[in-house]
């Protein structure tokens, strides 16, 4: 943020400097050393960007089955960051709803590693 920002102000260059992409989740796994319940994802992006991790603090509103294959979008430029043991690639999208963290997902198939336009 520069200092031209005001607070809760954004700009269209805010929204332009992430990379946000469409992925399909490869694999599944319990993450319990994670502070609040959550996955480790390992999400497909295509052959320009491979699969990147995820920690995932989803797990009051999907099951292993319920995400094995299922598209996502999320954020692949944030530089990685470390969650307990594991290390995060990527941030996988959602919105905070009343029973916890809903997937933000395509409404139909899309390639992965389509860009977010």
């Amino acid at each position: 943020m520069t200092a031209s920002h005001e607070i809760g102000q954004a700009y269209w260059s805010d929204l332009e400097s992430l990379d946000i992409r469409v992925g399909t989740i490869q694999e599944i796994a319990p993450f319990p050393a994670a502070k609040k319940p959550a996955w480790k994802l390992w999400v497909d992006f295509g052959p320009s960007i491979g699969i990147k991790k995820s920690s995932a603090q989803i797990k009051s509103l999907y099951d292993e089955a319920s995400l094995q294959g299922r598209q996502v979008l999320a954020v692949v430029n944030f530089p990685p960051k470390q969650i307990g043991n594991f290390m995060s690639e990527c941030l996988v999208l959602g919105v905070y709803a009343d029973d916890g963290v809903v997937l933000i997902t395509p409404d139909r198939p899309c390639k992965n590693g389509d860009k977010l336009g």
